[in-house]
């Protein structure tokens, strides 16, 4: 696990914003499978990633996981979201940027992890239509 490094564009934000990143090979090995299992997982939208870092790697949020896995609750709301015309950097931003009024303290990432996957959603529908 590490945290993304500044580096001066317009990526900063969001390196700053999620804080903790996972490269495709921490998150394989944090997973137990394959590269080729963390790929298809990003392929498939179960996880969106972002380039970051000095060198600009293929990131993961390590909030995506928890102690089983990635969140189940991530698929579903990433595509409310994009159906919404959200693109990936937009839809983590929005994960990521604290809301005072949601369920749990911070940001609705927090919310998901705390269970809270049908206000977080519900919250998610009102931007997209």
């Amino acid at each position: 696990m590490w945290h993304a490094g500044l580096v001066k564009d317009q990526d900063t934000d969001l390196e700053a914003l999620v804080g903790q990143w996972l490269t495709v090979p921490d998150l394989a090995e944090r997973l137990g499978v394959p590269l080729s299992a963390v790929r298809r997982l990003i392929d498939d939208r179960e996880l969106l990633s972002a380039r970051v870092g000095e060198r600009k790697v293929v990131g993961v949020p390590e909030k995506f996981l928890d102690e089983e896995g990635v969140l189940p609750a991530l698929k579903g709301t990433f595509t409310v979201l994009g159906d919404g015309g959200m693109n990936d950097a937009e839809i983590l931003t929005w994960l990521f940027t604290p809301d005072p009024t949601l369920p749990v303290e911070g940001a609705p990432i927090d919310s998901l992890r705390g269970g809270f996957k049908t206000e977080v959603r519900r919250r998610a529908m009102e931007l997209a239509f």
